[in-house]
């Protein structure tokens, strides 16, 4: 059936209706009054998510963009950064750094696995010169579906005193409780089509005190992503370069729609899917690939046994019931797949994706699991949250 497409992934996410017909709008000026009374409220509201009194920049990009800008803006070449690197965004942030010309030392984990907040603790006290400059890392590992200690880490890295805090929030911000003043964050970057609930095309970079300090020695080359230039025409609610007007507009809308729903009822809703789902795919009898300790809200990733190949999963779930889960990345590329409960998706959804998991397994002729177990799983864990 054409139109039915329900998107189960990490990102692009759903995007509600009210922020479709907002995007249908006849465009305006982006040099106009109305523009900057739309980028006012905007900035405004970001601010309001992102928990925050600091700057919050928006670009024209991904979320790798945002990522990028809070790299280059803030070191100089030569610096010595530790990046955090459990999944494939984190490897990500090392090869933007090295590419770079930065001295990039890499803490590991296996994917799967969060990152050892004690191994950044003996880096940075190990330190005794102060050449670390920044700590690169990410929140919610979009490929595992791993959520890292940024509170334990970012204590390390307070106690360091020198270095910056960089953190990738492209799948947290809008999910998880990221309370940017309070943990006093010092560059954290996100994207528009994961929590924001509006199509790709713009990035968020909160930037603090400490960063734009950086800012103002820092060698490394940059134009169209020097967050100056954001900055300076931000604060005449205007944009250095020509943004997506509609998208504004969606973002206009679903902000409105988070303030009504409240940042505490927000975070509540994302860990209760994550719950559900994590419950389902455990009454189902599949393994999960991460510790339900540091299971990410935004995404779930399973490891299916070794009948049941996880390509086959995402072709059925697809074809049958038009609903789009995510595959593996790199060398899980064909080992797992990935199920989103990010930004615009309710209780519903995890019940019809769960349901429809399991008519996908039974079609594969997987038997372990009792009919009906996965929803039974997701129901109670609803119900009762």
């Amino acid at each position: 059936m054409d139109d039915k497409l329900m998107l189960m992934i990490p990102g692009p996410t759903p995007v509600p209706e009210t922020a479709l017909l907002a995007m249908a709008k006849h465009p305006i000026g982006h040099r106009s009054g109305d523009f900057s009374k739309i980028m006012a409220e905007v900035t405004e509201n970001l601010k309001w998510l992102h928990q925050t009194k600091n700057d919050v920049l928006i670009l024209a990009s991904s979320g790798t963009g945002a990522m990028e800008a809070g790299i280059i803006n803030f070191l100089s070449p030569g610096d010595r950064v530790l990046c955090g690197c459990n999944g494939k965004f984190g490897d990500r942030w090392a090869e933007v750094a090295e590419a770079y010309g930065l001295q990039v030392e890499k803490i590991t984990a296996e994917w799967g696995q969060a990152l050892d907040t004690e191994q950044f603790r003996q880096h940075l006290e190990a330190d005794k010169d102060k050449q670390i400059k920044a700590v690169i890392l990410t929140h919610s590992e979009t490929s595992t579906g791993v959520l890292n200690d940024i509170e334990t880490i970012n204590s390390h890295v307070k106690a360091h005193g020198e270095a910056l805090i960089i953190v990738d929030a492209v799948t947290s911000l809008g999910a998880v409780n990221l309370p940017i003043d309070e943990l006093g964050l010092d560059v954290v970057g996100s994207g528009s089509q994961k929590g924001y609930m509006i199509p790709p095309g713009l990035a968020f970079v909160s930037v603090g005190a400490k960063a734009w300090t950086a800012y103002e020695t820092a060698k490394l080359p940059r134009y169209y992503l020097d967050l100056g230039k954001y900055r300076k025409d931000g604060a005449k609610n205007t944009t250095p370069f020509t943004p997506p007007v509609n998208l504004f507009f969606a973002l206009q809308a679903t902000l409105r729609m988070m303030q009504a729903e409240g940042l505490e009822n927000i975070f509540a809703r994302h860990e209760r899917l994550k719950n559900a789902t994590r419950s389902a795919v455990k009454a189902l009898g599949l393994p999960l690939l991460g510790p339900d300790t540091v299971a990410s809200p935004a995404v779930t990733a399973v490891a299916p046994p070794p009948e049941v190949e996880a390509e086959k999963v995402r072709a059925i779930m697809k074809k049958r019931f038009d609903i789009a889960l995510a595959g593996g990345q790199d060398h899980l590329k064909g080992k797992i797949f990935r199920i989103g409960h990010l930004g615009f998706v309710c209780d519903r959804d995890i019940l019809s994706a769960i349901a429809a998991l399991e008519a996908s397994l039974g079609e594969l002729g997987y038997k372990s699991f009792t009919p009906g177990a996965g929803v039974t799983a997701a129901s109670k864990v609803l119900i009762e949250s």
